[in-house]
C-alpha cells in the first residue's frame, strides 16, 4: 500500500495532518506531522507531509554510478527532519521557571510537560503527548505519565506550588486576598461521595465538585481546593483561608468576598479569629441612612456614585471590631434593576388576571386560592434599585473598600480562564486522586498563564495563537543540516524580549 496524507479532526477542534504508511489487519503505521488551527497552517502541514513522503522516493540505486554528495536532494524536495515551536515553548518554560515551579517540583519533567501542554492546547493526558510532539518536545512515555499522576494529587505537592505562587506576591497583614467558588460537573448519573449533585453555577443537574479559589488582588492564583459537590459554598471559605494563613504564618490578611460566600456564622468566625474583611452586604431593607437622606431631599434624585456611610460600633460585650457599612448608589445599576422589576411586575399582573401561567415570580403573593400582585414588595424593590452594600471592619474610606470589592472580577476572570482556555472540567477523570491531580495541573497552568498576561499585556489566547505560528525547522540537505525560521513580527519580538528579560517579580 502506497503511503498517503490524511487529515483528522482532533478533540480540540484542530485538524491533524498524518502520513499513513501501511494498513494491515486493522493496524496502521502512522506518522503525525502536526495539527492546524487555520487554513494556512493546514496547507503548510500538508506540504510538509508531501515533502516528507517524497524525501524517500529518490531514484532506485542500482549501483551503476555513484551520485556526487553535493547533488543529493537536487532532484526533489528536501527532507524536513524536525520542526519546533521554540519561541512558544521557551516563553512558557520561562514563566514556569520564574514562578519557581521547577524548584518546587524538583525539576519534574513530566509535570512541567503536562502543565505547558495544557496551556498550548487543553486536552486529555494521553492526547497531551501528541501536543508535545507537535511542539517538538520529546513526550514522556504514557506509562510514566500514569505512574506520576498520583504524586501530583498529593496535598504536599499542591502546597509546594501554592508556596511558590505566594512567594511571587508580597504577603502581609494588609494583603488583599480574594475568594470565590465555582463548580465543575461530570457526565455521570450517580454520585460517589465526592462528585455529588448540588447547587450548580451552570444550572446543571449532574454530579459536580465545588472548587474554591484564593487569589491576590490582581487575580493571580494562590491556592485551590476541591470540595464535595453538595457542600454549601459558605462552608468552603474558612477552611481555605485557615490553611493558607497557617502555611504562610500570617497573623492577618484582608478577606474580600461576595455576600453569597459569607453566612452569619462565617462573619462571626472571621471576627473571632481577628481577621480583617471587606464583604458584600445583603440589603434586605432600605438602610436607615438612605431613608434619612430621602426624607431630607424629598424631591431630589440620589446623585450617581453617592455613598452613604453607616457606622456600626462594637459594644463592650461584642467580640468584634467596629464595623462600617457603605451603601453606594449607581444610576446605571438602578436603570437595569428597574427594567427587570417592570418586566417581572408585568408578568405578575398577567398571571393574576389569568392571562398567563403562574411561574416563579417574587411579586405574586398567594393567599388560599387568591393571587395578587405584592405591591408592598414592589415598592421596596424599587426603593432599593441601584443600591449596593459593603461592610468592613477596616478603618478605611469608601473608595478603598469599594475598589477592593470590585477586584473580585479578577477571581472571576481566573475562573473563566481556567474553564475556557485551560478546560478545567475533568472530563476524562473519575477517581478523586486523578481529579485532584488534574486540578493541580490546571492550577499551575493558570499561574503561568496569568504571569504571561501580566508580563506581556496580551491575553493568553492571543499569545498562544500568535506565537505557535513561528517554528524553527531543520532541513537535511545531503550531509548538511539547515535551520530555517520565519522572521518574527516586531510586536512579538518585543513581547518575547520582555518575557526572557523578566526578573520574576509579580
Amino acid at each position: 500500500m502506497a503511503p498517503y496524507v490524511r487529515t483528522v479532526k482532533t478533540a480540540s477542534g484542530a485538524t491533524a495532518v498524518q502520513i499513513v504508511y501501511s494498513s494491515r489487519r486493522g493496524s496502521r503505521d502512522i506518522e503525525h506531522i502536526g495539527s492546524a488551527h487555520d487554513d494556512v497552517e493546514l496547507e503548510l502541514l500538508k506540504a510538509a507531509a508531501r515533502q516528507r513522503m517524497a524525501a524517500g522516493q529518490g531514484e532506485l540505486d542500482l549501483g551503476l554510478d555513484a551520485e556526487p554528495a553535493e547533488s543529493v536532494g537536487r532532484g526533489g524536495p528536501l527532507a524536513i527532519t524536525s520542526a519546533r515551536m521554540g519561541h512558544l515553548w521557551d516563553a512558557l518554560a520561562r514563566g514556569y521557571e520564574v514562578l519557581g515551579f521547577d524548584e518546587a517540583t524538583g525539576s519534574d519533567e513530566v509535570f512541567r510537560a503536562l502543565v505547558l501542554a495544557r496551556i498550548i492546547e487543553p486536552t486529555s493526558k494521553l492526547d497531551s503527548l501528541r501536543v508535545l510532539e507537535e511542539v517538538g518536545v520529546d513526550p514522556p512515555a504514557y506509562r510514566t505519565l500514569v505512574r506520576r499522576l498520583p504524586v501530583f494529587a498529593e496535598a504536599s505537592w499542591r502546597k509546594k506550588l501554592a508556596a511558590a505562587c505566594a512567594a511571587q506576591v508580597d504577603l502581609g497583614p494588609a494583603s488583599l486576598v480574594l475568594y470565590d467558588v465555582s463548580t465543575l460537573y461530570f457526565e455521570t448519573d450517580a454520585g460517589d461521595g465526592f462528585r455529588e449533585p448540588g447547587f450548580s453555577k451552570e444550572r446543571r443537574l449532574e454530579p459536580q465538585i465545588t472548587i474554591g479559589l484564593l487569589t491576590n488582588e490582581s487575580g493571580f492564583p494562590l491556592m485551590v481546593n476541591a470540595f464535595e459537590g453538595n457542600r454549601a459554598e459558605t462552608t468552603t471559605m474558612l477552611p481555605v483561608i485557615r490553611e493558607f494563613m497557617k502555611a504562610h504564618r500570617l497573623a492577618d490578611v484582608t478577606i474580600v468576598a461576595d455576600a453569597g460566600m459569607v453566612s452569619d456564622a462565617n462573619k462571626r468566625a472571621l471576627e473571632t479569629e481577628g481577621l480583617s474583611f471587606i464583604l458584600g452586604a445583603r440589603v434586605p431593607d432600605i438602610p436607615y441612612v438612605v431613608k434619612k437622606w430621602r426624607q431630607n431631599h424629598p424631591d431630589t434624585e440620589i446623585p450617581d456614585g453617592h455613598v452613604f456611610t453607616q457606622p456600626w460600633p462594637a459594644a463592650r460585650s461584642d467580640k468584634r471590631r467596629d464595623q462600617i457599612f457603605y451603601y453606594q448608589y449607581r444610576a446605571d445599576r438602578a436603570r437595569r434593576t428597574l427594567r427587570g422589576i417592570d418586566e417581572q411586575v408585568a408578568k405578575a399582573e398577567k398571571a393574576v388576571q389569568g392571562l398567563a401561567s403562574v411561574k416563579r415570580n417574587r411579586f405574586i403573593s398567594v393567599t388560599g386560592g387568591t393571587k395578587k400582585v405584592n405591591r408592598e414588595l414592589e415598592t421596596k424593590a424599587r426603593a432599593l434599585a441601584g443600591i449596593k452594600g459593603y461592610v468592613t471592619n477596616l478603618d478605611a474610606g469608601p473608595e478603598f473598600v469599594i475598589d477592593a470589592y470590585h477586584r473580585l472580577f479578577n477571581v472571576e476572570k481566573s475562573f473563566r480562564m481556567s474553564k475556557s482556555d485551560l478546560a478545567a472540567r475533568p472530563i476524562y477523570h473519575h477517581k478523586r486522586d486523578s481529579i485532584e491531580a488534574h486540578l493541580t495541573i490546571v492550577f499551575a497552568a493558570l499561574a503561568v498563564s496569568r504571569w504571561i498576561e501580566d508580563t506581556t499585556g496580551w491575553s493568553i489566547k492571543k499569545f498562544i495563537r500568535t506565537t505557535r505560528r513561528y517554528r524553527t525547522i531543520e532541513i537535511q540537505a545531503g550531509a548538511h543540516t539547515i535551520t530555517a525560521a520565519d522572521p518574527l513580527p516586531n510586536d512579538l519580538r518585543e513581547i518575547l524580549r520582555t518575557i526572557h528579560g523578566h526578573d520574576g517579580a509579580h
